[in-house]
């Protein structure tokens, strides 16, 4: 038996892999990278058990948990005039020529910039390209690490749209694997269930009433103790 998690080109699952390895060593945790634009299709078809994607996708027919959001930045060349400040804003970009990759994952409807005539088919691509000096690159900041270069910087475009990443596994009655893997997602500590997370259930009015009565009885107890009322021996 085992479990397999997808994840897209700059997504990093090693910190949940850790976990479940700690947890599940009887069940190995199976990595596979998967296409942004294919993710969300390999958990319909069961290629992979669980993913981590990048929204907006199509999520028929699956059970989505959002979990962060991604700063966008601009890739450039180290001796870019970008390169000399800490952050820039979209208008930056304007009259700048940005190259768009076919797998581009940045949803930004007018989006700054000149796009350059020629798409290149990835995001990998495009970086050759940036180095070429061919134009800027748009993407999530997890991209520009994954793809970094020591002649190539990058900066956070402080007014840009984020890229959303979540958790995504088919919709309905998961399998214990799954549910394990989606605790740890979350954060759930080991040893711990669904249910230990469910708020406890509403107690009766006569359960409610027999406590008050119980409380006010161990409270006169106390009181009538010696030396709690204020009041000295005869």
């Amino acid at each position: 038996m085992t479990l397999t998690l997808g994840y897209v080109p700059g997504g990093t699952p090693a910190k949940w892999a850790r976990i479940w390895a700690e947890r599940q060593p009887e069940v190995p945790l199976q990595l596979h990278t998967v296409a942004a634009a294919d993710a969300a299709a390999a958990v319909r078809a069961g290629t992979v058990d669980v993913a981590l994607l990048r929204l907006p996708t199509d999520t028929t027919g699956l059970a989505v948990i959002p979990l962060y959001e991604e700063t966008t930045v601009a890739v450039v060349p180290t001796d870019h005039v970008f390169a000399a400040v800490d952050a820039i804003t979209a208008a930056d970009l304007d009259g700048e020529p940005v190259l768009r990759p076919l797998d581009d994952v940045v949803e930004w409807a007018d989006a700054p910039g000149v796009p350059v005539d020629h798409r290149p088919e990835t995001t990998a691509d495009a970086i050759e390209l940036v180095a070429a000096g061919m134009g800027a690159l748009v993407v999530p900041q997890s991209l520009a690490r994954l793809y970094h270069r020591k002649d190539l910087t990058y900066r956070a475009i402080t007014d840009a749209p984020t890229c959303p990443v979540a958790l995504a596994f088919p919709d309905g009655q998961q399998p214990a694997s799954v549910e394990e893997f989606i605790g740890i997602v979350r954060g759930r500590r080991a040893g711990s269930s669904r249910g230990q997370t469910e708020p406890a259930p509403k107690r009766s009015a006569r359960e409610k009433t027999l406590a008050k009565q119980a409380a006010r009885a161990a409270a006169g107890k106390v009181a009538r103790k010696p030396g709690k009322t204020g009041r000295g021996r005869r």
